[in-house]
């Protein structure tokens, strides 16, 4: 793609998604996702084949279908409320519908169908975007609106997209699959503690968007797309190689690790608000997860052969994927665990 017209189309859906963030007009939200979803699809295309054209149609339709349904929860909203105000959602039924519609654009179950096929059939660096930088607009608005949100609604979605975001990536052999259910099962987090505590939701959004940006920065780099070519890093890149291994666990949220520190705080706020189940059904379904992770480090890190791999599958050409951000992105995926208390003093 022209540089030019790159760094336009870019412009255009960092422009599109601060307009959602910043507004507090019903009108101009939706201007502001619009210009995301139009300026985001050459994106998708931008390694132009079949698939990354049926990818970019898929998440075209579903994307407009969110916008019609948002558009309608406004309508419904402003003839009750007779507002464009963000703040007046005052109609139950306005609310469900834009709750609905912020789940489509998400990927929370049941509407996660999308994520996966989309994700696989574009490249990393898109994929990249996909799973990180679309994840603001819709979450910012559902922050908003988080006082006026069905509670027993999404916390239904909350724990579908957890279960389902452990289950699908079971049997999956490709990372960009894999990368998506696990979005799933993270939004699926988010979900659970937005209408409790929504800033817990901002910290839990932050490492998410931290460790997917580690993990597929360190997938571009190596060039890999399924668990077969990590599995021939090691005797290639072996530092690369124990850090995927790290991130993987973080990834999966095992206590030392950044990863554990959002669960353990989603946990404890649940489990403040008398709730006991979900927070239980949520961390025995996590554990799905950590398998499929766990799976990953396996193939890359625990299954060293004795000899120097001689098969003509990787060769070591110069590296000319330099990620300048990677180091300070690794230690913020896996070290911080010890600045907990200091992020529970802030909340």
């Amino acid at each position: 793609m022209n540089p030019l017209i790159f760094s336009m189309i870019m412009t255009t859906v960092i422009l599109g998604t601060m307009i959602v963030m910043t507004s507090s007009h019903w009108l101009l939200i939706w201007i502001g996702f619009e210009m995301n979803m139009l300026a985001i699809i050459p994106i998708l295309m931008k390694n132009y084949n079949p698939r990354s054209m049926e990818a970019s149609t898929k998440y075209f339709l579903t994307q407009a279908t969110a916008s019609m349904l948002l558009m309608l929860a406004v309508v419904i909203n402003l003839l009750y409320s007779g507002q464009w105000t963000i703040t007046k959602m005052i109609n139950p039924t306005a609310s469900i519908i834009m709750t609905l519609a912020l789940a489509m654009k998400l990927g929370l179950a049941p509407f996660h169908f999308w994520m996966p096929e989309v994700t696989q059939g574009i490249s990393l660096s898109s994929g990249l975007i996909l799973l990180t930088w679309q994840k603001l607009a819709p979450l910012s608005v559902l922050y908003l609106i988080s006082p006026s949100i069905n509670m027993n609604m999404l916390l239904l979605m909350a724990l579908a997209s957890v279960a389902i975001g452990g289950w699908g990536g079971l049997n999956q052999t490709q990372l960009r699959k894999i990368m998506a259910y696990s979005s799933i099962g993270h939004m699926g987090w988010m979900a659970a503690i937005l209408v409790y505590n929504p800033t817990m939701t901002l910290l839990n959004l932050s490492l998410y968007i931290a460790m997917t940006l580690s993990t597929f920065m360190l997938f571009i780099t190596t060039a890999s797309t399924t668990t077969l070519s990590l599995s021939h890093m090691w005797n290639k890149m072996p530092l690369i190689t124990t850090i995927i291994l790290t991130l993987m666990l973080s990834l999966g949220g095992l206590p030392p690790l950044t990863g554990f520190m959002p669960k353990w705080m989603i946990i404890q706020e649940l489990t403040k608000n008398q709730s006991i189940i979900i927070p239980t059904i949520m961390a025995i379904t996590a554990l799905l997860n950590l398998f499929f992770y766990m799976r990953l480090t396996y193939a890359t890190s625990l299954t060293m052969f004795p000899t120097t791999n001689n098969t003509k599958i990787k060769w070591q050409f110069e590296n000319t994927k330099w990620m300048t951000y990677m180091p300070p992105l690794i230690i913020i995926s896996t070290m911080i665990l010890p600045l907990t208390p200091m992020t529970v003093l802030l909340d």
